[in-house]
């Protein structure tokens, strides 16, 4: 499946578009990781622990859209925009949305 930002495929043409599709996710890292990241943003750096949190829901959430996407037979989502919002203290969404469509062959 061709997943792309842009509103065309290059070397492909559009047939059909299907309609939207999405995927999300909401992750919290656990105390004890939550914990280290508040000592980190103390003395400044890479929460890395946050880091890891946001890039294992962005793959979660890309996957869930994919899998939307493949129930409506399409062969490409074009568009793909993420979102993020903190839903709680160390807790964030990950959103993952795009327009799935059909190309000619």
């Amino acid at each position: 499946m061709i997943i792309t930002t842009t509103f065309t495929v290059p070397g492909k043409e559009i047939d059909e578009v299907i309609g939207i599709v999405r995927g999300n996710t909401i992750r919290a890292k656990h105390l004890g990781k939550d914990i280290v990241a508040g000592f980190r943003n103390l003395v400044g750096g890479e929460l890395k622990e946050y880091t890891e949190m946001i890039t294992e829901a962005r793959d979660e959430a890309i996957q869930r859209m994919l899998e939307d996407a493949e129930k409506m037979d399409a062969d490409a989502v074009v568009g793909v925009r993420m979102m993020t919002s903190q839903v709680a203290t160390g807790a964030a969404e990950i959103l993952v949305y795009g327009t799935a469509v059909r190309l000619k062959e």
